[in-house]
């Protein structure tokens, strides 16, 4: 097995430029795709959302990870099988109908994708019935609902009854976060679990995953 910690290293400082030479200086060397995507990729983004999760990185340099890694998987994509690709499930996200902010989401979604799951982002104002046809057209196996607005809480409450409605809530595990979110609120609302930050969100959708 091939030493990866150069290009973990570089992706936890968020060198895209150092990321990238390394990356194509392993293939080059013939190490398999998969192994540099998950071994040297997947695995330093795990450390950064560790890691943002202490608090010991923020969300600039969260960032610059995150773009490391797009630009690192652009490279590898081509040498990869589609069962290479799909390392874990297939994740929907939006913000629920009514609320209109994105920031929080949008950082949550680039973590998650860059731990290995597939992500269909569906946006902001995302109605109810939105989220049960992504998840029917997409298969999806987990369903991540973003609010930052104590007005538009209730409406992650109607999404989960639409899911319960349809028939699809057995076959997806639910998470919620946002900044009026916490704890008691996800139990109440029967959702699976509750991140308060995208380094936790990405941990939580592994560990309800596996």
């Amino acid at each position: 097995m091939a030493d990866l910690s150069l290009i973990t290293a570089a992706l936890i400082s968020g060198d895209t430029e150092q990321v990238c030479t390394l990356v194509q200086k392993e293939i080059e060397k013939g190490t398999q795709a998969s192994e540099i995507l998950n071994i040297g990729l997947i695995a330093g983004m795990d450390i950064v959302g560790e890691k943002m999760q202490s608090g010991d990185m923020f969300i600039p340099e969260v960032l610059m990870s995150a773009r490391s890694m797009n630009e690192a998987v652009a490279i590898l994509k081509p040498l990869l099988t589609e069962d290479e690709m799909s390392t874990a499930g297939h994740i929907v996200i939006g913000t629920v109908k009514g609320d209109l902010h994105d920031i929080g989401k949008n950082l949550v979604s680039m973590m998650i994708e860059s731990s290995g799951f597939e992500v269909t982002d569906l946006g902001v104002d995302v109605s109810p019935d939105a989220f049960v046809k992504a998840v029917q057209e997409k298969k999806a196996t987990i369903v991540a609902l973003s609010a930052l607005l104590t007005t538009t809480m209730p409406m992650m409450q109607q999404t989960i009854d639409a899911l319960v409605e349809s028939g699809l809530r057995d076959k997806v595990k639910i998470i919620v976060g946002g900044a009026p979110v916490n704890q008691d609120f996800a139990d109440k609302i029967g959702a699976d679990g509750y991140a308060p930050d995208a380094g936790s969100a990405s941990k939580l959708a592994k560990q309800l995953w596996a």
